[in-house]
């Protein structure tokens, strides 16, 4: 492997997605030198690669368009042999059946259960947001008070709930900062509810992208509205318009964007927001650098507490042998390799010094894991709403992100979706094969016809044009036994262990989900819509029973938003770094990402993240790099 080789900054930084990349580019704008490790590959200059691999993959889901290969032969690629192996969705199937979610050899996630974590993420620049729809939602000022407001550790199985070690008026400004970062389009007025504010005259980027014809025939149904049952009797329907981090206008050299309805896995015109736009500036100021293909292996703490140094490995093919090793010291160290990576390389990290892991002395690395489980709903309307156009989703129901009833049950927000039924069925391929081939899988062709000419194209038109989709993001409460561990029998090609898994739904979670099911038949009903969503078969592992007047077996989604395992708070006690992402036991490590959430909140994290990275950068450069 040749001469081990040590290079020394101002500052190290594990990760290149939007946590690493921001933090890089405000401290490379300040002159200070950065050396990013980043696991992947680097991405290409354009990717035209990355849309070969997904219009030919045979599977179009999130993690196809990019490496490592999800197939070798006849099955998924086997996690143990490649370098920087990562989940995907297609290993989360029943047991002994196509994608075992407990099966080691197709599962990268070593799975305890008793239930799948269901989200998903990639090693390479921007790993996470890849499979980012552009949702840039601030979060509710509620959802940073959780415990004062509905004091939720007094009720058996929620003592996780905490309130965050800061407000949304602490993170207001710095919102403001990472909408300019990332390029959002929105109106504020949209945006005001539930205690969201804005300051005086205060503008997005850009513009807010205009509704659809499916936003526009779902809020027609919203005054008429009723859902009882569920805590939210006196709700005030209304459809919300939904920032979103693609352009509306051009913006940071990208193109506006023309509606490709492709926007997870990849934007193929780069009009949607990714870390590569933020990576592309801190290079440009020529302080930083980035190793690719260079997984960090060991953070090292020396005799006063501080951390001294982080070691890694470099490869060159993803199923090829470590082809050099080295280190990085620096004066302060940021760990930015989200919630499930970021506490692996931490409890990897043992020594006299730390021997249950770096920054863990509490023993709340890795605890906390959370997503928002998602619930899917899909029905056919009784006219034609015009989906397949747009981005993935423009506008969704967000006045059921917060009351009273988040003292019993998880909260959620309603996505409404542009791309038919892309989502739950895999259409329009899944309906056109079936109006082809005289088979019934879409539940759209009961009599079972192949048709073909006219009456085919007719058929197809009068059902692909009606169908829309609703997906329900709901809370997960934070409970301490869901957990990234350590496994201690398998491993990556580099001989790393993987990532164990500890996970399950809590009542809380579980009702949030059962209310969701409640109001999308409403909302179905009061848009004289036809249910076609179906009740998941026993074997699939990621649902469960829950009665509903009668036992119903409710589904969950992964919703890719991976959050807790390294949280924030006001004491080391109770916390793993404080509001700056600054560990309590390491003064020079910082530890970035939605990790650092004590709580999932109700709206998608990214926006959250890059507003807290924009701030830590700014509590490095005041504190640490001065």
């Amino acid at each position: 492997m040749g001469e081990e080789k040590c290079i020394d900054v101002d500052a190290a930084i594990v990760g290149s997605g939007i946590a690493g990349a921001l933090i890089a580019k405000q401290l490379g704008l300040a002159g200070k030198k950065v050396l990013i490790l980043e696991a992947g590959a680097a991405t290409p200059p354009n990717i035209n690669g990355y849309m070969d691999r997904f219009l030919q993959a045979g599977a179009k889901v999130p993690e196809s368009p990019y490496t490592p290969e999800l197939f070798t032969g006849d099955g998924l690629t086997d996690p143990g042999t490649v370098n920087a192996g990562r989940p995907t969705v297609l290993s989360l199937g029943p047991k002994g059946q196509f994608g075992d979610w407990q099966d080691p050899k197709q599962s990268y996630l070593i799975q305890q259960g008793p239930l799948p974590f269901a989200s998903t993420y990639e090693r390479i620049n921007g790993g996470t947001v890849r499979h980012w729809l552009g949702t840039s939602l601030r979060f509710l000022p509620s959802d940073f008070e959780m415990e004062s407001r509905y004091r939720l550790q007094s009720k058996p199985g929620l003592q996780g709930f905490a309130d965050w070690p800061l407000t949304y008026a602490d993170l207001e400004p710095w919102y403001g900062k990472a909408e300019a970062e990332i390029g959002v389009s929105a109106d504020a007025g949209d945006q005001q509810y539930l205690g969201i504010e804005f300051p005086p005259d205060y503008a997005y980027p850009m513009p807010g992208i205009p509704l659809s014809l499916v936003d526009q025939a779902v809020a027609r149904a919203m005054p008429n509205l009723k859902v009882f049952g569920v805590g939210m009797d006196d709700v005030k329907w209304a459809v919300a318009s939904t920032p979103a981090g693609r352009n509306s206008q051009p913006y940071q050299s990208r193109r506006v964007c023309a509606g490709n309805t492709n926007c997870i896995p990849i934007c193929p015109i780069g009009a949607k927001y990714d870390p590569s736009v933020t990576l592309a500036a801190a290079l440009r100021t020529q302080n930083v650098q980035v190793l690719y293909n260079a997984v960090a292996t060991q953070v090292a703490v020396d005799e006063h507490g501080k951390v001294s140094r982080i070691d890694y490995v470099r490869y060159e093919r993803d199923d090829g042998p470590a082809t050099e090793k080295g280190c990085v010291t620096a004066k302060v160290y940021i760990l930015a390799g989200h919630a499930i990576e970021t506490p692996k390389l931490l409890l990897m990290s043992t020594s006299e010094r730390t021997p249950a892991g770096v920054a863990n002395g509490a023993d709340l690395v890795g605890r906390y894991l959370m997503d928002h489980p998602l619930y899917l709903a899909w029905a056919l309307m009784p006219d034609p709403v015009w989906g397949y156009r747009g981005p993935l989703s423009t506008a969704g129901i967000e006045i059921c992100r917060d009351g009273a009833f988040r003292s019993e049950r998880g909260a959620f927000r309603i996505e409404i979706g542009n791309e038919g039924w892309s989502f739950p069925i895999t259409d329009p391929y899944t309906t056109t094969l079936d109006m082809i081939n005289g088979m019934n899988a879409s539940k759209l062709n009961p009599g079972r016809q192949a048709l073909h000419g006219r009456n085919l194209v007719k058929e197809l038109n009068d059902k692909l044009s009606r169908q829309f989709r609703l997906a329900f993001l709901v809370e997960q409460s934070p409970d301490r036994e869901n957990r990234v561990t350590l496994s201690d029998k398998f491993t990556d090609h580099l001989g790393l262990p993987r990532p164990q898994i500890e996970y399950d739904l809590s009542d809380y979670t579980k009702k949030g989900l059962a209310a969701a099911k409640v109001t999308a038949d409403a909302i179905f009903a009061s848009l004289n819509a036809v249910q076609f969503t179906g009740e998941p078969a026993k074997d699939v592992p990621t649902s469960f029973e829950w009665p509903m007047g009668e036992v119903t077996r409710l589904q969950y989604f992964g919703a890719g938003h991976v959050v807790g395992t390294y949280r924030m708070g006001k004491s080391k006690d109770d916390s793993v770094v404080n509001a700056d992402q600054r560990s309590w036991e390491h003064d020079n490590l910082y530890l970035a990402g939605s990790g650092t959430f004590p709580t999932v909140a109700t709206g998608n994290p990214t926006l959250t993240i890059a507003a807290l990275c924009l701030r830590t950068a700014r509590a490095i450069l005041m504190n640490d790099l001065k």
